[in-house]
């Protein structure tokens, strides 16, 4: 018979989570395996931030996460973002000498590249004597329950391409469907069902929207323009829906980025560029309301920003005899405006000769462009994956399976999703940290 290879604690999934977790864990003691699929560790760190990584972000308000997440609980990941904070992972990047630099909005990059955190992570995991078997694919999970009369302990029983494994702890840290071409697959959730833990319904998050071909015809010539907006969603807060036989989720009162608003529907406003694409829209404006969005219903969209549109084309019309596609050159890029003015002969003549009504429905529909998207680009495209394992059956403080004992999940396995600009790693490095915390040594 193979020998079994035994540790403390063994940790599938060898990303920002994973990597984190084994090394808190290692330096507390424990011995651990780190285990995953993939040939390269941490991919998505690797080709996140454009290669920089947006690995935290300053503005993330522990008290208060449903400002910045999303998720049917977002009040679960309040504990252990208040035991680890961005504070505490820009001090280990200063530790190891990592240059950084904040872009806008709070969100802190890499000065030279992604590879200096990967490192860096590495490093922690050496210096906790972390294990770590790359590719390995495991092919079956069992556990055995300590005896009745107390003797022995409870322990996982792993068979993986390299040798049995034997654990009285199992982390998992394998992350979403967002972007399967670098190794993303279900595992995470599959094990959770195999163990009866339950799942909110997956679906892409931070991910461009689509629009029917033909009525997105007139646009499509506009790829690759990007511009300033507010972008807003009067759909259901995606804390999901209320949970069977629980309380509907809490709205709160967002930053000026993005909040919330009135009692049955949560309005979610975003304040960010736009990019238009042959397919539909994207950017950072379009990639943060998608979390929000639920299929069927509309978005509104203000091209102009803080722009008093009837009155700039009120006094345009007073002063000029441009062509009403040229004066409204002047408050937003021009190829939008020549594109918008094709819409209706009323647009296409010089603006002191148009009509006040005319002026007012073209001022009208640019301050709220109403448009009902058909989809998504999907998990190729996401940044993240929305629902995962349900956060009732998890402990906030340890991130342990409450009715199976020595499982864990972390990152983004778990029904918890950050905005754009670095709050999902920082729920990567917090969520490792409290499991790491609570694993018990041998």
């Amino acid at each position: 018979m193979d020998p079994v290879h035994r540790f403390d604690a063994v940790i599938i999934g060898a990303g920002a989570a994973g990597l984190f977790c084994a090394a808190q864990a290692g330096q507390r003691g424990l011995k651990v395996l780190l285990i995953d699929h993939a040939e390269k560790v941490a991919e998505k760190i690797r080709i996140s931030g454009g290669g920089r990584c947006n690995f935290t972000n300053r503005d993330l308000d522990v008290r208060a996460p449903h400002k910045h997440f999303v998720g049917q609980n977002p009040q679960f990941a309040r504990s252990a973002l208040s035991r680890y904070t961005p504070a505490d992972f820009i001090a280990l990047m200063d530790r190891h000498g990592i240059p950084h630099h904040e872009k806008h909005k709070g969100q802190l990059f890499a000065d030279r590249s992604a590879e200096d955190i990967i490192r860096m992570l590495l490093a922690e995991c050496a210096a906790g004597g972390v294990e770590r078997w790359q590719p390995c694919n495991v092919k079956n999970i069992a556990f055995s329950a300590a005896s009745a009369d107390g003797t022995g302990t409870d322990s996982y029983q792993i068979d993986s391409s390299r040798g049995r494994i034997e654990a009285r702890s199992l982390v998992v840290a394998t992350g979403g469907l967002s972007i399967p071409k670098i190794g993303a697959t279900d595992f995470g959730y599959r094990l959770a069902q195999q163990f009866g833990i339950p799942l909110v319904e997956r679906r892409p998050g931070l991910v461009p929207l689509t629009f029917d071909a033909d009525a997105w015809a007139p646009y499509a010539q506009l790829s690759g323009l990007a511009l300033p907006v507010e972008i807003s969603t009067d759909a259901p807060d995606p804390s999901h829906a209320p949970p069977a036989g629980g309380s509907p989720p809490v709205e709160g009162a967002g930053s000026s980025a993005g909040r919330h608003s009135g009692r049955k529907k949560a309005r979610t406003v975003f304040l960010e560029d736009l990019l238009f694409t042959h397919r539909g829209l994207s950017g950072p404006a379009v990639l943060q309301i998608s979390s929000y969005w639920q299929p069927g219903t509309p978005l509104a969209i203000d091209l102009a920003p803080g722009v008093d549109l009837p009155e700039a084309l009120s006094a345009g019309k007073a002063r000029s005899k441009k062509l009403i596609a040229n004066e409204l050159a002047t408050l937003v890029p021009s190829r939008l405006a020549d594109t918008w003015a094709q819409q209706s002969p009323d647009w296409q003549r010089p603006i002191n000769e148009a009509a006040d009504k005319a002026l007012a429905r073209l001022a009208e529909q640019l301050a709220r462009w109403q448009l009902t998207p058909t989809g998504t680009e999907g998990y190729k495209k996401a940044e993240v994956t929305l629902g995962g394992v349900d956060t009732r059956a998890l402990s906030q403080q340890t991130m342990e399976a409450k009715a199976q004992p020595g499982l864990y999940f972390i990152g983004e396995v778990v029904d918890i999703t950050g905005w754009l600009g670095g709050y999902n790693f920082q729920w990567a490095w917090a969520s490792a940290y409290a499991c790491a915390q609570a694993l018990p040594g041998a």
